[in-house]
């Protein structure tokens, strides 16, 4: 794993300078080595993790034998064995025995489609020195990130793994975007190809960008996960089903398990990460995988003594430790390392999690991804109760959702039945892509406007939706469960949670890999019939159903709790002071109203409601904004 930088220049010969600074900013994900090249119009900057062929020769930039083809490259590629194998068979010779030359001989071999050829994450910089272009490309879920900007005049482009290292070079943008900022409000994060700095552009998961003089910069798709949802599949039975999951998901770890470093996994104890680690112990029995994971000591949100019941069923070690108020104290420094504002409560523990994985090992197998591919959020379930209820007059469900608000105790637990309850009567009045879409939402419309000042209240009105509404489009002709999967692939996956674990682990220069990431089991899980996702309260079913060849079914059919940490409780108690500090420092009340923020604190404390998620919002973006000014 690695991280890249660059410039493409026309005009004139690109800022080498600014590029080393670009990369120094990445430092830590790559701190096995620095390499910088410049040749004509590109200049390229690189970080290394060695994890696949540590020889120095694999080192970065890289060039073919002739010095024609360049590559800096951020990722695994998975299959590079067999594709190296062709690759051979067809004259190509190697000097290294890593993945990163054979991209550059797949470029050479297929052209530009070459990137459909691979399986695995990535990002990557090509530079064609013969023909005068540039390619990017990012891999199909969007397991690693790349941002760039076009230079003014259509001048060329930077690239550069992270915002911040971006943000080194001076060409590039320095404005923050009210639209990005509204969305982050809304969901915790920014999403789609806006990011927070204006004119700065995320390359979208499953594209490719081709930069020649004189051509427009447009990213072109070059996989269409939803065409995979109008191909189901047909299966004999659900045993059928499961076993061919279950090779799938034997063969994915399989492939992720190469490396040339220590080796481990994260286990929560939930159904996905435990079928990843059970795979890992049928792949390579000996020695055992070493599993990590993180506790709360507040009951309702610890995972711990699930992942301890796992490991004891499987016989392997477990590293665990407690996450509490006082690592919560950190958060100035963790939301430091993500160069964006953002607000899901997982990033606490995740970050603490990478770091004590970190002391044993270089590379983490996750179970990322089950929930969006299999459909095993309650969100689905409440898509399909809003539909079968969809007759309910709208003045019924809001009176509902009004008493219920006024009546139902404040507990300050994980989310529960009650905060469900309120989030679903508050979106049943929607339509049913605005409801999907409001059931993650922590301010609603009506909440931003009252929070945001006059000056910002247009500019930043943006919630995200329009995202979600062209996501909806793309599948329209889909089932609604495969629709609202979609969109949840394309926006809380790849914009959410995989920012999240690409940021927490790579800080920590270690690795994370999802084996349900695995294109071809994103394309199974895809073409599946609905009812093998969700059946009944059941979700994830055929999952659960090919996990019970492994593991014992209360194993299997765990019910979901989720990843969060209790900054509900945390700002309730000792985390407040730190909190109201930072929105005092930095410039956040030049965005948003100090009464209406006050009047949350108020309503926390006295338990008329639980802003913790809003709380914690704010104090992220409050202390991104310092940052940033």
């Amino acid at each position: 794993m690695c991280g890249i930088a660059g410039e493409l220049r026309w005009s004139a010969p690109p800022d080498a300078a600014a590029v080393a600074a670009m990369a120094a900013r990445l430092d830590h994900r790559g701190p096995d080595a620095r390499g910088a090249v410049a040749r004509g119009a590109v200049a390229l900057g690189h970080r290394r993790l060695a994890v696949i062929d540590l020889d120095r020769a694999s080192d970065q930039p890289l060039s073919d034998a002739a010095g024609r083809l360049w590559i800096v490259y951020n990722g695994e590629i998975y299959n590079f064995v067999d594709l190296r194998a062709r690759l051979e068979r067809g004259g190509a010779t190697f000097r290294t025995r890593g993945d990163t030359e054979v991209l550059l001989e797949a470029y050479r071999a297929w052209g530009d489609h070459f990137v459909e050829e691979l399986n695995g994450m990535f990002a990557f910089a090509l530079w064609d020195e013969e023909r005068q272009r540039l390619l990017l490309a990012r891999d199909r879920a969007g397991e690693k990130p790349l941002y760039w900007q076009e230079r003014a005049g259509g001048d060329g482009l930077l690239f550069a793994s992270e915002l911040g290292a971006l943000s080194a070079h001076p060409a590039a943008a320095r404005r923050i975007d009210p639209a990005a900022v509204g969305d982050f409000l809304s969901l915790g994060y920014t999403l789609g190809e806006r990011p927070i700095l204006a004119g700065v552009r995320r390359l979208p998961p499953a594209h490719r960008l081709v930069a020649e003089r004189g051509r427009p910069l447009a990213p072109e798709r070059y996989w269409d996960l939803a065409a995979a949802f109008r191909r189901k599949a047909r299966f004999a039975g659900v045993e059928e089903a499961s076993e061919a999951l279950d090779r799938l998901v034997g063969d994915s770890v399989r492939l992720r398990l190469v490396s040339d470093v220590p080796l481990g996994a994260f286990l929560s104890g939930g159904v996905d990460s435990s079928t990843v680690v059970a795979a890992m112990q049928r792949a390579r029995p000996a020695p055992p995988p070493r599993a990590f994971s993180i506790g709360f000591h507040e009951e309702s949100f610890d995972e711990l003594p699930a992942a301890s019941e796992v490991a004891a069923l499987l016989g392997i070690g477990l590293t665990g430790r407690y996450v509490g108020i006082d690592a919560a104290a950190a958060l100035g420094h963790v939301v430091g390392t993500v160069g964006e504002p953002f607000a899901d409560t997982s990033l606490i523990p995740f970050y603490y999690l990478a770091r004590e994985a970190r002391e044993q090992v270089t590379v983490c197998l996750s179970g990322d991804g089950g929930d969006e591919l299999f459909a095993g959020y309650p969100t689905y379930l409440a898509d399909r109760l809003r539909r079968r209820t969809a007759w309910l007059p709208g003045t019924l469900t809001g009176a509902a959702g009004r008493l219920f608000a006024r009546l139902a105790p404040v507990r300050h637990d994980k989310v529960g039945t009650g905060y469900r309850a309120r989030q679903f009567l508050a979106g049943h009045g929607l339509d049913e892509r605005r409801a999907h879409h409001s059931w993650r939402t922590i301010f609603s419309p009506a909440a931003k406007r009252e929070l945001l000042r006059p000056e910002w209240r247009e500019a930043a009105a943006s919630d995200g939706f329009d995202v979600f509404d062209r996501c909806h489009d793309e599948v329209a002709d889909c089932h609604p469960l495969d629709q609202a999967c979609y969109v949840d692939v394309k926006t809380w996956l790849a914009d959410d949670i995989l920012f999240k674990v690409d940021r927490a682990t790579m800080v920590h220069s270690l690795e994370a890999r999802a084996p349900l990431l695995d294109h071809r089991l994103m394309e199974f899980a895809a073409a599946l019939p609905v009812g093998l996702k969700l059946r009944g309260r059941c979700g994830k079913y055929l999952l659960k159903r090919a996990a019970l060849r492994h593991l014992p079914a209360r194993v299997a059919h765990r019910p979901k709790r989720g990843f969060n940490a209790p900054v509900n409780r945390w700002l309730a108690a000792g985390l407040e002071p730190f909190a109201r500090a930072a929105m005092e420092r930095g410039p956040l009340f030049g965005w948003v109203e100090r009464d209406a923020v006050e009047r949350l604190w108020r309503e926390h404390h006295a338990r008329a409601a639980d802003h913790g998620l809003r709380l914690f919002t704010l104090t992220c973006l409050a202390l991104w904004l310092e940052k940033a000014s």
